[in-house]
């Protein structure tokens, strides 16, 4: 069982990695394609380098969505089914 207050805090803080990472990439495609506009030969070049480290940040992030959704969903259903620490004592008593 994962301890929920450890889970909320890396959820968050996948999250945020995740969202700076995707901004990243999308920032770094602009700069690509607004370099590939000037169409020099350089120019394009690093439109390409950009281009491919953008949509590799995106990738990235992706991954990490997809991995923080399946830790959650994980933890959900962990902790349905039982509660740790709950003992159940029944006592018998026998009338006669």
């Amino acid at each position: 069982m994962s301890l929920n207050f450890y889970t909320n805090m890396v959820s968050r803080a996948s999250r945020r990695l995740a969202a700076g990472i995707c901004i990243a990439g999308m920032l770094l495609i602009g700069f690509g394609f607004l370099i590939w506009v000037l169409r020099e030969l350089f120019a394009m070049l690093f439109s390409v380098v950009f281009v491919i480290i953008g949509v590799g940040c995106i990738m990235t992030a992706i991954r990490i969505f997809w991995a923080q959704h399946k830790l959650e969903k994980y933890s959900r259903d962990d902790t349905e089914g039982y509660r740790d620490n709950v003992r159940i004592h029944i006592e018998e008593h026998c009338e006669q």
